[in-house]
């Protein structure tokens, strides 16, 4: 690191220099470009570490399967399944384990768009599809790819997620997008996983086909990815799958919850093995191409590399500026290095991550099949750092499943509705809060009186029932359910609305008596 920048320093100082002493007005040249520093012997130290680090980790969490894919130099040097498909039926994860890979979805259509472009300019073409707009009209009309791609339109963070928690399919939550506050656009970061599905449908409708035809024509058939979809089904339908875990409250894990992705399949809803990816960490780091063929062009892929928007300032334990790319987190380490990386998270029983140094054309992709703990990003980061240095430099379990605990989803209410306060006044007659109230974006609430006593709230589509709990006055809770649950919500009645606490985050949740 020290030798690199005293380098560059140096280089900077003959350019000035030669310029001065000319008086030409010659550009300065760039900086040196940094040279690989991982040696095979390393890697391999690495990939000795790494299944006994898997197997440790799998102990001490609990997760009940994991598979694993390292390439390097364009080789596939490790490929290997841990544990088990499902802690209820006997069945080892092997190499062709088929796992849901949540958000690692996203550099995998990133990779299918780059294949549909005839260059790199095309990322910036304006994103047209039908029941599509933003609430600003002048960003409707030139918000492009390359913005949804890289959560930089200004809609608001997993915007449209709740939508998808209560049963709404695609085109009602595209539709719906326009109703969500913007922020400044090209100007703000927002994880946004419908923002990037709307831009991936309106590359394939322009194609003149579906998501799932243009990922299978342009990347899974050519790179021989035979085992990968976007779709829910051919996942849930593979005899050798990995069914999602979440953790019990006595410690121990089972498939109790079905997460169906579809909604948001180019964000979330690709479904793969460790052999695919393996394929398709050597077409990334290989530039685009595989077994001597060009799949990708090397341009438009490279344009998903390029940092596109500041997603977060240097933190501990990276100490770096993180960008988004398109698809891709986007980094530079003190070696002036570029990695990628990408991690998928499902509360409801999913963990992925890849990491890849393209300059040391060395890749880790870690799929599992636990609800994120941290696992999988620890995984790549123990045997990247072992590459790098020899021995890991931190604990990286602890410090991942930290980091999970504090930024997965909104977190639980303020309130604690279970214990009703001290004094609390009774409600009304059930007849003062039951009818049909309505939200333009959250659609239709009813609120009807249970036979036995007691009040249930329904929502969605196919309406999901929750029983509210009386806490004081006006108010009630319920327990949430789906992706992005919370525990208990406040339910608020007053003066013909009934406000939901946890959807009302942009202030869409409040419903109007019909």
């Amino acid at each position: 690191m020290r030798t690199l920048r005293m380098l560059v320093a140096a280089g900077a100082a003959v350019v000035f220099a030669a310029t001065a002493a000319t008086g030409a007005a010659a550009a300065p040249s760039p900086p040196p470009a940094p040279e690989p520093q991982i040696t095979d012997a390393e890697v391999d130290k690495a990939l000795a570490r790494l299944p006994g680090f898997v197997t440790d980790a799998m102990r001490s969490t609990g997760v009940p399967g994991v598979a694993v894919a390292v390439v390097h130099d364009d080789e596939v040097v490790y490929l290997k399944g841990f544990g088990v498909r499902r802690t209820d039926a006997p069945g080892a994860i092997g190499p062709d384990t088929v796992f849901q890979i949540a958000s690692l979805s996203k550099p995998i259509s990133s990779t299918v768009v780059a294949g549909t472009l005839k260059n790199a300019a095309d990322w910036d073409r304006r994103t047209e599809l039908p029941g599509f707009a933003l609430k600003d009209p002048w960003v409707t009309d030139h918000v492009t790819t390359a913005d949804l791609f890289s959560h930089r339109s200004g809609l608001p963070d997993h915007a449209g997620d709740l939508l998808e928690d209560l049963g709404y399919d695609q085109a009602y939550i595209l539709d719906h997008l326009r109703l969500e506050p913007l922020s400044p656009f090209r100007a703000s970061y927002a994880y946004t996983n419908f923002g990037l599905t709307a831009a991936a449908e309106a590359v394939a409708r322009q194609k003149g086909t579906t998501w799932e035809k243009l990922s299978q024509d342009t990347l899974f058939k050519p790179a021989g990815m035979t085992h990968t979809s976007t779709e829910f089904s051919a996942f849930v339908n593979a005899p050798d799958h990995a069914a999602t875990h979440v953790k019990n409250p006595n410690g121990t894990w089972s498939p109790r919850y079905v997460r169906d992705p579809d909604a948001q399949a180019p964000a979330g809803g690709v479904s793969s093995t460790a052999t695919d990816m393996a394929r398709w960490l050597r077409l990334q780091l290989a530039g685009g191409t595989l077994d001597g063929k060009r799949i990708v062009p090397a341009d438009t892929l490279a344009a998903t590399r390029l940092p596109h928007i500041v997603s977060q300032a240097p933190t501990p334990p990276l100490d770096h500026t993180g960008f988004y790319g398109l698809g891709w987190n986007v980094s530079y380490d003190d070696a002036g290095r570029l990695r990628l990386s990408h991690s998928g998270a499902f509360e409801l029983g999913a963990n992925t991550n890849v990491t890849m140094l393209p300059l040391e054309k060395l890749g880790i992709v870690v799929l599992t099949n636990g609800a994120p703990v941290g696992m999988a990003d620890a995984i790549a980061m123990d045997f990247f750092d072992t590459a790098e240095h020899g021995a890991p430099t931190t604990d990286w379990l602890p410090l991942f499943a930290e980091l999970y605990a504090q930024q997965l989803g909104p977190g639980p209410s303020a309130t604690d509705y279970a214990h009703p306060p001290a004094g609390a006044k009774p409600a009304r007659a059930d007849s003062a809060y039951t009818g049909t109230y309505v939200s333009p974006y959250y659609g239709k609430l009813t609120v009807t009186a249970d036979p036995g006593g007691g009040l249930t709230l329904s929502l969605g589509p196919k309406p999901m029932r929750f029983p509210l709990t009386h806490y004081d006055g006006d108010t009630f809770s319920y327990v949430t359910a789906g992706e992005n649950a919370v525990g208990r919500t406040g339910v608020v009645f007053k003066d013909g609305t009934v406000r939901v606490e946890y959807l009302d985050a942009t202030h869409l949740g409040t419903f109007t008596k019909q």
